[in-house]
C-alpha cells in the first residue's frame, strides 16, 4: 500500500488556511484502491468528528459524470439513445429554428448554446417548469461551434435520460449501482442514517438553514434533490469504484473510451460529460494527456488517466461555512501533483 506522504502534507496545509474543514483522497488503478489519506474534520467546530473512509460528501458537480454520463453510455449501448439524436426527439418543447440542430451529444460535450447557469429556483419549483424554462432559454451562441461549461445542459440531459430509460434517474441510477458496483455509499436523497456521517455544506440564506443531508445546489434543491447536474451524495470509496469501472469499461468497449476522449467541439477540451488534460487543469501537471475528469463546486473532484492506470479521487466540503473563496483552484492541482510524486518515490 502506497503512502502519501506529501499528499497528506497538502491536505494538512489547505485545513490549516482554512480552505476546508477536512477532507479525503483515494487513489487507485483500474482494478484497486491503491492507497488514502483523510485529514481534519466534518466542520470547524472543536471536538467535530474527524474525517474518515466513512464520511460522506455532498458530490455536486460530479453527478454528471457519474450518473448522467453513466447512465447515457448505459443507455447507447443498449441502443435506447443515440448520441446523435436531437434534443427535440426526447423534449417536445425544444422548438425553434435556432436548436434544431442540437442533439445529446451537443448536451453532452457542453456545446448545445445554452448559457452555464440560471436561477430557476427563485421562481421554479420541479421537472416540467425547468424544462419549459430550458427550453426557451435563448441561446448564447450557435450550437457546436463552441463549449460553454452549462448546469442548464445537465439538467436537460436528466429529463432525457428518464424518457429513454423509462424510469426516473434516481431509480436508474440506484438499479447500475447495484449491479455495477454493488452496495457502494452512493445515492441521491442520502437516508437519515446517514446524517452524522456526511459533511455540512453551507449557511445557505436563501434556505435558512445549515445544510446537512441535502443537496447544496439550489436548482437541485428546486428539482426535489434529483437532477442531471447535481444531487448525488457518497464517500471517497464509492468515488472510487465508479472510477475503476469506467477504467475497465474504457478498455473494453470502443463507446465508453469516446465518452472519455476529447469530443468534436472546436477549441473545446469537454469529452462527453467529462474534460480532459490540459496543463490548466486542476489535475496538476502529472497526468499524461488521456486523461479526464472533473470537478464539484462543494470541493470534490475525480480524475481517471488510463495512460498510467490511475485514479485520484478528491473530497472536501470547501463550502463551508461559505461558498466564498477561490483557494481550492489552487489546492486541486497541488493535491494531484503530490500523488504523482508519492507514487513515483515508492516506485
Amino acid at each position: 500500500m502506497n503512502t502519501l506522504t506529501r499528499t497528506e502534507r497538502v491536505l494538512i496545509d489547505a485545513i490549516d488556511a482554512r480552505v476546508f474543514p477536512g477532507g479525503i483522497v483515494e487513489v487507485g488503478s483500474s482494478t484497486a484502491a491503491q492507497a488514502c489519506v483523510a485529514r481534519g474534520s466534518l466542520t470547524y467546530e472543536p471536538q467535530d468528528a474527524p474525517v474518515s473512509g466513512e464520511t460522506i460528501y455532498d458530490l455536486a458537480s460530479l453527478t454528471k459524470v457519474l450518473c448522467t454520463a453513466t447512465l447515457a453510455l448505459e443507455l447507447v449501448a443498449q441502443g435506447a439513445l443515440d448520441l446523435e439524436d436531437g434534443v427535440r426527439k426526447w423534449c417536445p418543447v425544444w422548438t425553434g429554428i435556432d436548436r434544431h440542430a442540437v442533439t445529446v451529444r451537443h448536451l453532452l460535450e457542453h456545446a448545445s448554446g445554452l448559457p452555464a447557469h440560471a436561477r430557476y429556483f427563485e421562481r421554479l419549483q420541479g421537472g416540467a417548469s425547468f424544462e419549459g424554462a430550458i427550453a426557451t432559454e435563448p441561446l448564447e451562441y450557435v450550437p457546436g461551434t463552441s463549449s460553454l461549461y452549462s448546469d442548464l445542459g445537465f439538467i436537460l440531459l436528466g429529463f432525457i435520460l428518464e424518457r429513454a430509460g423509462g424510469a426516473p434517474l434516481d431509480v436508474q441510477f440506484d438499479r447500475w449501482r447495484a449491479s455495477s458496483i454493488g452496495d457502494a455509499a452512493l445515492r441521491f436523497h442520502p437516508p437519515a442514517e446517514w446524517l452524522p456521517r456526511i459533511a455540512p455544506t453551507e449557511h445557505d440564506s436563501w434556505r435558512g438553514r445549515l445544510l446537512r443531508g441535502e443537496v447544496h445546489d439550489e436548482n437541485a434543491y428546486a428539482l426535489g434533490g434529483v437532477a442531471g447536474h447535481a444531487g448525488l451524495f457518497g464517500t471517497a470509496a464509492a468515488v472510487g469504484a465508479c472510477a475503476r469501472w469506467w477504467m475497465q469499461q474504457a478498455i473494453r468497449t470502443p463507446t465508453a473510451a469516446q465518452f472519455l476522449r476529447r469530443g468534436r467541439t472546436p477549441e473545446s477540451s469537454r469529452a462527453l460529460g467529462w474534460d480532459t488534460m490540459l496543463r490548466s487543469s486542476s489535475c496538476g501537471t502529472r497526468m499524461t494527456a488521456s486523461a479526464a475528469g472533473h470537478t464539484g463546486f462543494s470541493g470534490t473532484s475525480l480524475w481517471i488517466d488510463p495512460g498510467s492506470d490511475r485514479y485520484v479521487v478528491c473530497l472536501t466540503n470547501r463550502v463551508h461555512p461559505s461558498r466564498e473563496g477561490d483557494a481550492m483552484t489552487r489546492v486541486r492541482p497541488a493535491i494531484h501533483d503530490a500523488v504523482a510524486e508519492d507514487f513515483d518515490r515508492s516506485n
